[in-house]
C-alpha cells in the first residue's frame, strides 16, 4: 500500500514537471514577441531548432529503447519506419489544391484527397472551424503514420521474430534500405513523388496563432512537437509499467524462464516490435513536419545509428536517459560546437589552427568516446529520474538520522 502511494505521488510529480516544461516552452518561444528581446530567443534562433529536433528524436529514441532496452530485441529499422510515417503523413495532408504543383512531374497525385480538406467540409476551412480541421486532420494523419509503420512491422515480424534477435537486426536494416529505394522508384511517383520532395503540408509553424492582420500573436511551433512527444512517451511509460511491460522485461532477462512462467514469447515480441514501430512512424511524421518535407534519401541507416547512439548514451533500459541524451546530443552536434566549423583569424592576423568546416564532428566524436568510457552503462544506466530522486531523499534522511544519533550520543 505504501509503495502504491509512493508510485502515485511520483507519477503526479512527473506529470506536473512535464506540464511545467510545456508551459516553459511556450513562454520561451513567445518571450521575444512579448518583450521585444531578440537574439537567442528569436523564433528562428538555433535554440528552438534544437528543441524541436530533440523533441522528435526523443520520441524515436524512446521507441527504440522500448524494443532494445526493455524487450531485448535488437532492431535497426528505425529509419525505415520513420520513412513510412513521414510519407504517410505527407501524402494524407498535402492540400488537394497543391497536389498538382507538388506532383508536377507526374501530372498530379494519384491520391486526390486530403484529410484536412475532408474535415474542412464538416467544420469549415477558416476561423475556428479551420483550426479544428487542422488539429484533427494532423492528429488523424499522425495516427495513420504510426499504423502504417506498425502494419509493416507486423508483416516483417511474422517470419523474423521466431528467430534470434540478430536476425531481426539484419532483416530490419535491409527492410529500411529496400524501402528507401522503393519510395524513390519512378513508377510510384504519382504516390511518393519519386526522388523528389513532398512539400506544402502542415508543419509546426502551421499551429502558430495569427490575428486578422496575419501577425503571429501566439507561437506554438515548439510546443506542438513537445506535446505530441510527451503524450507518446507517457503512453510508452504506462505500457512499460503494466503487466505487458513486466513480460517484456522478463523476456529480456531470460527467455527460457519467461516461457516457463507462461509468457508467449512470439506474441509479446511481436507486440513490442509493432508498438515500437508505431511510435517510430509517429516520430517520422513529426520529423517531416520539422524539416517541412518528406524525401526518402534522408532516412538512411546513418539516422538509425544516430538514434541507437542516443539510446546507448542515455542508458539502455532508461526512458529518462534517452530523453536527456537526446537533448544533449542534438544541442552539442547542432548548436554548441558550431563555432569549431568557422575559421577564426585573430586581430594580429594569427589564424586559429584546426578550426575549419568538419572539425566540429571530430571534437564531437571524441566527446562521445569520453562519455562512453566514463559512463559504461550510459548516463542513467537502467535507472529513471524518480529513482535517483528517491535515492537522494533516502540518503538525506540517513544523513539526518546519523547526525541526530551523533548529537544524542
Amino acid at each position: 500500500m505504501v509503495n502504491q502511494t509512493k508510485q502515485k505521488k511520483t507519477s503526479w510529480i512527473a506529470l506536473l514537471c512535464v506540464a511545467a516544461l510545456l508551459l516553459l516552452v511556450i513562454i520561451l518561444e513567445n518571450l521575444s514577441a512579448w518583450t521585444g528581446v531578440k537574439g537567442i530567443l528569436a523564433p528562428t534562433s538555433q535554440l528552438f531548432t534544437v528543441l524541436k529536433k530533440a523533441a522528435v528524436y526523443s520520441l524515436v529514441a524512446v521507441s527504440m529503447n522500448l524494443l532494445n532496452g526493455f524487450t531485448g530485441l535488437f532492431s535497426l529499422g528505425q529509419a525505415g519506419f520513420m520513412l513510412l510515417g513521414a510519407y504517410t503523413y505527407a501524402i494524407l495532408t498535402v492540400p488537394a489544391a497543391a497536389k498538382d504543383q507538388v506532383y508536377y512531374l507526374y501530372g498530379g497525385s494519384a491520391i486526390r484527397y486530403s484529410v484536412i480538406d475532408l474535415l474542412g467540409k464538416l467544420f469549415g476551412s477558416s476561423g475556428a472551424g479551420g483550426a479544428v480541421s487542422l488539429i484533427l486532420g494532423v492528429l488523424i494523419a499522425l495516427i495513420c503514420a504510426g499504423l502504417v509503420a506498425a502494419l509493416f512491422a507486423w508483416l516483417i515480424g511474422l517470419p523474423v521474430l521466431r528467430l534470434k534477435s540478430d536476425y531481426l537486426a539484419i532483416a530490419t536494416l535491409g527492410f529500411a534500405e529496400i524501402l528507401r529505394a522503393i519510395f524513390q522508384w519512378q513508377r510510384l511517383g504519382p504516390v511518393t513523388n519519386g526522388a523528389n520532395m513532398i512539400k506544402q503540408f502542415p508543419t509546426f509553424t502551421s499551429f502558430n496563432i495569427k490575428n486578422a492582420a496575419g501577425r503571429e500573436v501566439l507561437r506554438l511551433s515548439t510546443f506542438v512537437p513537445f506535446l505530441v512527444a510527451a503524450a507518446c512517451i507517457f503512453i510508452i511509460v504506462l505500457l512499460i509499467n503494466s503487466s505487458y511491460g513486466r513480460a517484456f522485461k522478463a523476456i529480456r532477462d531470460d527467455e527460457i524462464a519467461a516461457e516457463a512462467m507462461g509468457i508467449n514469447l512470439f506474441r509479446h515480441k511481436q507486440l513490442a516490435f509493432v508498438i515500437s514501430s508505431f511510435f517510430a512512424g509517429v516520430g517520422g511524421a513529426l520529423f517531416a513536419m520539422y524539416v517541412a518535407n518528406a524525401q526518402a534519401k534522408v532516412y538512411t541507416s546513418t539516422m538509425t545509428y544516430e538514434i541507437l547512439l542516443i539510446v546507448v548514451l542515455g542508458g539502455i533500459g532508461s526512458i529518462s536517459g534517452s530523453c536527456i541524451a537526446t537533448f544533449l546530443y542534438v544541442a552539442a552536434s547542432e548548436w554548441w560546437l558550431r563555432f569549431l566549423d568557422v575559421e577564426t583569424v585573430l586581430g594580429n592576423g594569427f589564424k586559429v589552427p584546426l578550426l575549419r568546416n568538419g572539425f566540429r564532428m571530430v571534437v564531437f566524436s571524441v566527446i562521445i568516446m569520453i562519455v562512453v568510457l566514463f559512463f559504461r552503462q550510459g548516463i542513467m544506466g537502467d535507472k529513471e529520474l524518480p529513482d535517483l530522486l528517491r535515492r537522494r531523499g533516502r540518503q538525506s534522511k540517513s544523513a539526518a538520522a546519523e547526525e541526530t544519533e551523533g548529537g544524542h550520543g
